[in-house]
């Protein structure tokens, strides 16, 4: 199996490398993250003029036909310079449902602006109730004549603050908890009738709280079928699962390498503590658990650009994995450094933060690990 990245992905990969050790420092990412929306415009519109934008959508929409390999390669680097611009929320999310569904007209008001960097948006797919299942929509839509009513509430919407787009499952047919009968609506964050709050999360990013309260939406904001919105969503949060643990991946390497480099400055007892054996040890298996990782996230990519009925096991696997070495790397990366490895000064903490929350997101590893051993089976 060819393991080599072809001239493209290696110019990607280098672009953002050089992009984050020269523009994008530990004080620049705490700056961003205190400011007002959480994230810089100028960075992001320079992410949109540096092509990373366009990774992951056809050239027909004006992208550069990548996949989930480009995909890992991004959002991997991304990870390592704890970027907090809302590239998971624009374009992995509600990107990702745009290129799915979205018709010609859709793609040309939303899609396109949303590559240029001029537009904001997000999916707002979570729901008090229904813990990691994607499928329990409790938000409701009806038809009234040519218009669609909208009524419900979405938790933890990611840039849900700062979006223009909001793209929302709603219930148009079905039981709560059933996989038909999901649309997908696409509205405006000034529609009358959303209401929204915005808050801070622990890791530095920005999310909200949007209520939905007899919202009128025409028609022509449908994006795809109705009632069939269930596939898009699955495939979007494959790839945003996908997404996040290879910006895990990127996170847990630079914990290990920077908890190495403390051990070797750190002086106790008149030597380097990483001369202790125990220590060694300890040091040793956060690399293991991270190369492991590594080959993780490296076969779900491959297994998700084949598509097939193994990319929701491969996707199942990478995300336990994640959930249990990441929170062991994170963990072991704190303690070595001792009590400074949890201030509010030193990357380290927010480093692990960042890597907690993912933890979080799209399931925890208790619910990967019981979909791959069948106790769920949706």
């Amino acid at each position: 199996m060819d393991f080599s990245l072809n001239e493209v992905q290696s110019m990607l990969a280098d672009s953002i490398e050089k992009f984050v050790a020269n523009d994008y420092d530990f004080e620049s990412r705490q700056k961003h993250s205190g400011s007002e929306t959480g994230y810089s415009k100028e960075v992001w519109q320079t992410f949109a003029e540096l092509g990373w934008t366009a990774v992951p959508f056809s050239e027909d929409d004006g992208g550069f036909d990548g996949g989930p390999v480009d995909m890992m390669l991004v959002m991997e680097r991304l990870g390592r310079g704890l970027i907090v611009e809302p590239y998971l929320a624009n374009i992995v999310l509600a990107g990702g449902v745009l290129k799915r569904a979205a018709n010609a007209e859709q793609k040309a008001e939303w899609l396109a602006p949303l590559i240029g960097g001029e537009l904001q948006a997000t999916l707002a797919f979570v729901e008090p109730q229904a813990r990691y299942d994607i499928n329990n929509v409790a938000t409701t839509a009806v038809k009234s004549g040519d218009s669609w009513l909208l009524n419900g509430s979405k938790g933890y919407v990611l840039n849900g603050g700062n979006a223009d787009l909001i793209i929302v499952p709603a219930r148009t047919a079905g039981e709560q908890d059933d996989k038909g009968g999901i649309t997908l609506f696409g509205l405006r964050s000034n529609t009358d009738g959303v209401f929204i709050r915005d808050y801070e999360t622990i890791d530095g990013q920005r999310a909200a709280e949007i209520n939905l309260r007899d919202v009128t939406l025409p028609a022509d904001r449908v994006i795809g079928e109705v009632d069939s919105g269930f596939e898009t969503l699955q495939l979007t949060i494959d790839d945003a699962t996908l997404a996040v643990c290879s910006e895990a991946v990127g996170i847990m390497s630079v914990l290990t390498e920077k908890t190495i480099e403390y051990s070797k400055s750190r002086v106790q007892f008149g030597v380097p503590i990483s001369s202790f054996q125990a220590l060694q040890h300890r040091m040793v298996e956060m690399y293991t658990a991270c190369e492991q990782s590594r080959s993780v996230m490296m076969w779900a990519a491959m297994t998700a650009t084949d598509g097939g009925e193994d990319t929701r096991k491969a996707m199942h696997s990478l995300k336990y994995q994640i959930g249990v070495a990441g929170t062991r790397v994170g963990e072991e990366a704190v303690q070595i450094h001792g009590g400074m490895g949890v201030t509010w000064e030193l990357d380290v903490a927010h480093y692990f933060k960042r890597l907690t929350a993912i933890n979080l997101m799209f399931g925890n590893a208790d619910w990967h690990l019981d979909r791959l051993s069948g106790t769920d089976h949706q």
